[in-house]
């Protein structure tokens, strides 16, 4: 396909497509993510967050691109890095985030490991209703590598590489130079990245709030690469702080919104009920979701449409943050993770002899409550005049307290309907027995 489209975007302004990236963007995969909203259920508390995921991997591209200029990367590895950015949400299930769990658990691979499989043609591309349009057009994988760009390659970059799991200090003690191309993955999943980068703005954005504002072009200006890693200059610390002020107030005002975490706690009860087959969910949109439950009737269609209608359950008991301790915290560690929070539920609903259905439990991570949050996104690499590297929080006290902020606010949401709202929150007390 020969031509270029120039594409206004609102966060970053005209974003250049063209030749197999234009071909890609195009394809019917791509154009699924034009109805899987970004933020979920946001738009139930943030009226103008409408935005998607093809918005999104469309801005992950663009800043995919400049990043890789910015860094000296060639053609063939900077076409591997921007193909990897316009891809890397492509398996991302309805109502993006909210629904990641369970589709995991019905098909055994995380969205990135999904892409892979999708984009290699191991699984499928299209659902059957759509094979009339769609049967016989070859895997994305096919496409681009008759351009020349290499399937596995993209693949890897998708996917989390394992250096993530070591902070900065680590990094440094154990790896003087490295050449195994890190710094491609850190473009796409690290602590300054163009994923990062653009969900934070673009959230900003859409929901109104004013903490997602981010220097991007002066991160972009001030990157390197040092021993295989990308480092910020000194000159960007000021910048590198501001992007980690964002992404700590947007967590908590817009990612771990109370309301937005009890809707997302009905839709998922809704379709875990449904008795719906999720093994292709990766191919659904959000509509194609919302339809499925409600014509399996029953509970799970009353709830999906009640969440459609906004008709939100409601808060019956919560602990913050601010009233923590070591037992509370000890406490809720039993209920972490999706089995800790459904054997809570289940407690809580007995003792309110109500049915579980109705009672909905969200607990903070088990690493938030143990005060042991991985900092690997935010452990921002710095670089000073005279060549040494070193983490953002040697040189900020702004970094060091964001680094122990907690970004959830909370620490256990417990829901229920209105009707059911009281004897609920008496069950929950009795249960947990916590002196507040």
């Amino acid at each position: 396909m020969d031509g270029r489209k120039v594409i206004q975007d609102p966060v970053h302004g005209t974003i250049s497509v063209d030749g197999v990236f234009l071909e890609v963007m195009d394809r019917h995969e791509m154009q699924r993510l034009r109805y899987v909203k970004q933020l979920g259920l946001g738009h139930l508390v943030f009226p103008g967050a409408n935005h998607t995921r093809f918005e999104h991997c469309l801005g992950t591209y663009h800043l995919s691109g400049r990043m890789a200029d910015s860094i000296g990367l060639s053609k063939e590895d900077s076409d591997t890095v921007r193909m990897a950015g316009l891809l890397h949400d492509i398996c991302h299930p309805p109502f993006s985030h909210c629904l990641e769990s369970i589709m995991e658990k019905e098909t055994g691979l995380d969205h990135m490991e999904l892409a892979r499989s999708l984009i290699t043609g191991r699984m499928p591309n299209h659902v059957d209703v759509q094979d009339d349009l769609l049967d016989g057009i070859p895997s994305i994988g096919e496409k681009i590598s008759e351009y020349g760009i290499s399937p596995e390659d993209v693949c890897n970059l998708i996917e989390y590489p394992d250096s993530n799991s070591d902070n900065l200090d680590s990094f440094l003690e154990k790896h003087e130079y490295f050449p195994s191309k890190d710094y491609a993955h850190q473009i796409i999943h690290g602590p300054v990245d163009a994923d990062q980068m653009d969900y934070l703005m673009r959230d900003a954005h859409y929901t109104g709030i004013t903490h997602g504002t981010i220097d991007c072009e002066r991160l972009i200006q001030m990157m390197n690469v040092h021993n295989d890693r990308i480092v910020i200059r000194r000159g960007g610390i000021t910048a590198a702080e501001g992007l980690m002020v964002s992404r700590s107030l947007m967590y908590t005002s817009v990612y771990f919104h109370e309301t937005t975490r009890i809707a997302e706690r009905m839709l998922k009860k809704s379709v875990q009920d449904s008795g719906v087959d999720l093994s292709e969910m990766y191919l659904w949109t959000d509509y194609d979701l919302i339809s499925k439950v409600i014509q399996s009737g029953g509970r799970a269609s009353n709830c999906i449409r009640r969440v459609m209608n906004r008709d939100i359950n409601k808060k019956a008991y919560a602990v913050y943050s601010a009233d923590m301790n070591d037992d509370i915290a000890s406490k809720l560690i039993e209920f972490t993770g999706s089995v800790g929070a459904a054997r809570l539920e289940q407690e809580i609903a007995d003792q309110a002899d109500v049915d579980v259905f109705n009672v909905g439990a969200e607990v903070t991570s088990k690493s938030n409550l143990r005060s042991s949050i991985n900092i690997g996104k935010t452990d921002v690499s710095i670089i000073d005049d005279e060549g040494k590297v070193k983490s953002l929080t040697r040189f900020s006290p702004i970094a060091r307290s964001l680094q122990a902020r907690d970004p959830y606010g909370w620490a256990l949401l417990v829901s229920a309907p209105a009707p059911m709202k009281e004897a609920v929150e008496k069950a929950a007390r009795k249960v947990l027995s916590f002196s507040l």
